[in-house]
């Protein structure tokens, strides 16, 4: 018996749908792809149409204000709560289908070579390559031909940008960086500088719908906190509140509970599992 002692990585089987099959080893696939360091609104899949996921809201938002979720600090139940809106569902979804109209748009764009044909799509899977849903992490843009009829821009020519990149710079998406699956310091610090812009500027989902939008990820973990049926409530906030944010200014670990102290331009994320990797590996102050 062979035996080596050291630890795999593996993940759950996820189904998928075999679209060909090209040789006797190479089964080709539909693969989902999950675009990292962005993040843009849920659509109704997720917790419902407005209506649905609205009562979940208030639900939410009567248990950060009646002690319910006592454990969780002060500042951020008023945080939460003065987000969740009586309309903060219908904004939050209105602005999923925007984004998702602005991604659409912007691959019309960037994959329409100037003949009129379309390009093809460039993957660059990075990090953890493979999430815990089976989705795999990836910078995604065009894919040039080369040649004279498609010829591959030069490095700081727009038409190299990563869609993650565009999404960011257009605040339809907001920047969400969780460690390991972080660009190279040139590239994160491009993407901190748009985030920034977009913030700032209140672009996008900021500029329509304004600053108190839920993000996505504030509307996921309130959707978990306001679950009908919850039985421990120490339980179900731990569950909500599962990464930690470091502040990208000076390093700053806030924590799962203090990132609304942080612009959402320079938010870093670690998952708690992966905490103590993370300080060796970022430096991160003691």
């Amino acid at each position: 018996m062979v035996t080596f002692h050291f630890p795999r990585v593996s993940r759950p089987a996820s189904p998928r749908r075999l679209a060909r099959t090209s040789d006797g080893d190479t089964p080709v696939i539909e693969q989902p792809i999950r675009m990292v360091s962005v993040d843009t609104p849920e659509k109704a899949a997720y917790a419902g149409a407005p209506p649905t996921a609205q009562h979940t809201l208030d639900r939410c938002r009567a248990r950060l204000a009646d002690g319910t979720y006592a454990m969780l600090p002060e500042d951020l139940r008023e945080y939460l709560i003065s987000r969740l809106t009586p309309d903060a569902a219908e904004r939050h979804i209105t602005a999923a289908t925007l984004a998702s109209a602005e991604f659409e748009a912007l691959q019309d764009r960037r994959l329409t070579r100037p003949n009129g044909r379309r390009r093809r799509t460039a993957v660059i899977p990075t990090g953890e390559v493979i999430d815990r849903y089976g989705r795999m992490l990836a910078y995604v843009a065009p894919w040039y031909e080369g040649g004279n009829v498609d010829p591959l821009p030069p490095p700081d020519d727009p038409g190299r940008r990563t869609f993650n990149l565009d999404m960011v710079a257009s605040g339809w998406g907001a920047m969400f960086l969780i460690y390991p699956s972080l660009p190279h310091d040139r590239d994160l610090n491009l993407l901190i500088d748009e985030a920034a812009r977009a913030w700032d500027g209140r672009r996008g989902m900021w500029a329509e719908f304004g600053e108190d939008l839920l993000l996505a990820y504030e509307y996921r973990a309130c959707v978990k906190l306001g679950v009908a049926k919850m039985e421990d409530p120490a339980e179900t906030a731990a569950g909500a509140f599962q990464r930690i944010c470091v502040d990208l200014r000076n390093l700053r670990v806030v924590g799962p509970h203090g990132y609304f102290e942080v612009p959402p331009s320079h938010r870093l994320w670690i998952w708690a599992d992966d905490f103590d990797q993370a300080s060796k590996d970022l430096k991160l102050p003691g």
